[in-house]
């Protein structure tokens, strides 16, 4: 294979592009309803999904919160952007428009709900006694933590008035169809976006146990929302009786379709499954025994062999880089290969953006390390500085996308080519 670099980098725009929701939500709406119709959602897909629906339906009444950078242009839908992962007063002030859209809905009218992964952030309505800024260092402090998404959302939806079916209960009694994209390992729709139309069982003893098993400390203000008897009483199952929730979108369809165009171009496949979770740099550490146990069983002429998974990694915070699990992925796992021969790697996030930075992930190959040397740049101690993204700004490993309009979580692809 000549350029495996490359090769990698056209599976992961093929993962992309299967998830792109103008090639992919069209099919999974009915025909537009009678009478009052709003559209509202919110996450790094929704303007890209408010584009796809009016492409198909026409101009629509609504209101949907994205990311900077993600806006789509809408005839009807009016198209906000906010911060993400951290949330700001954009996103906030938007969030209290969009449910004063829904207030005062009937029986006869129809609501359609746009939700993808960024919803946590962007969709933001603390709790009575919580402040923006109280709920700004807790969402920064569980990104930081390294607890898993689903764990992150528990918290997120008992500080929030409208995660946790909240949005949808705000509907009732109003017709709701959610059409999502799911970004989270198992594809639970309570937890993509905090679930903002999704009923959920958990309590808010279970926000502070997270709290807890990470070591997070928050302010009196949080302590006391999540008290019990006060803390947020999730949507009951009448508020909820008529939301449908469809996941339309979903990150083993990514890997499918990167799979096939492996098989077609002449690799064997493992596809390690679309939902694994761990700290980036044990998952990477594994991934590259893995990848050497295999190598030494291959024959000169066998097929290249590619390992693909996705699912979301985490990254602890221990140092002050810049970094993201994505790019800390691969700065581990060519640590681990120290230089194998015939060893790649590709690890990106679909929605183009890899932590805080703007930057989906990385590649590397069995240069790596040896391009860092000769820059200079001490590989080892950017892994313990949790400085991945600048580590592969210096050695030219970056991926860099822009805005994807979608987000089907990360997507890792190993090459192994035979010794010899």
């Amino acid at each position: 294979m000549e350029n495996p670099a490359a090769f990698l980098r056209s599976l992961f725009d093929c993962a992309v592009e299967v998830a792109d929701p103008m090639q992919s939500l069209a099919r999974f709406l009915p025909p537009k309803p009678a009478g009052r119709v709003v559209v509202v959602g919110a996450g790094k897909a929704s303007a890209r999904m408010a584009e796809a629906v009016e492409a198909a339906w026409g101009p629509c009444e609504g209101l949907v919160i994205t990311r900077y950078g993600y806006a789509r242009p809408c005839a009807g839908i009016e198209i906000v952007e906010a911060s993400h992962p951290v949330p700001d007063a954009a996103g906030a002030e938007a969030t209290v428009r969009m449910l004063a859209l829904l207030d005062g809905l009937g029986e006869g009218d129809f609501v359609l709900a746009l939700i993808s992964g960024g919803a946590s952030a962007l969709l933001c309505a603390p709790v009575a006694g919580v402040s923006l800024a109280e709920k700004q260092a807790v969402n920064a402090a569980l990104l930081a933590s390294g607890a898993p998404i689903d764990r992150m959302n528990t918290v997120r939806k008992h500080l929030s008035r409208v995660k946790g079916g909240q949005l949808a209960a705000a509907a009732y009694p109003a017709r709701m169809l959610a059409l999502m994209i799911s970004d989270v390992p198992g594809d639970d729709p309570a937890f993509i976006g905090s679930g903002p139309t999704v009923g959920d069982a958990s309590t808010p003893a279970d926000a502070r146990a997270v709290l807890a098993q990470w070591g997070i400390v928050v302010p009196a203000s949080v302590t006391a929302a999540l008290s019990v008897p006060s803390g947020v009483v999730l949507p009951d199952d009448v508020r909820l009786s008529r939301v449908e929730n469809v996941i339309y979108a979903a990150p083993a369809q990514s890997l499918r379709a990167a799979g096939q165009m492996a098989i077609d171009a002449g690799c064997e496949l493992s596809n390690l499954g679309d939902a694994l979770e761990g700290e980036a740099r044990d998952v990477a550490r594994v991934q590259a025994e893995q990848a050497l146990r295999l190598q030494a069983a291959r024959k000169p002429g066998d097929k290249p062999l590619l390992l693909l998974s996705g699912g979301e990694l985490t990254v602890t915070r221990r140092g002050d880089g810049i970094g993201g699990p994505n790019a800390e992925f691969c700065l581990a796992m060519a640590l681990a290969l120290e230089g194998a021969a015939g060893i790649h790697a590709l690890a990106c996030d679909t929605d183009g953006v890899d932590g805080a930075a703007e930057v989906a992930g990385a590649v590397i190959g069995p240069q790596t390390l040896a391009q860092a040397r000769a820059a200079g740049v001490d590989a080892p101690t950017a892994l313990a500085r949790n400085d991945a993204h600048s580590f592969f700004a210096t050695v030219g490993g970056q991926v860099v996308t822009g805005p994807t309009l979608t987000n089907v979580n990360d997507f890792r692809a190993v090459l192994i080519l035979p010794r010899g």
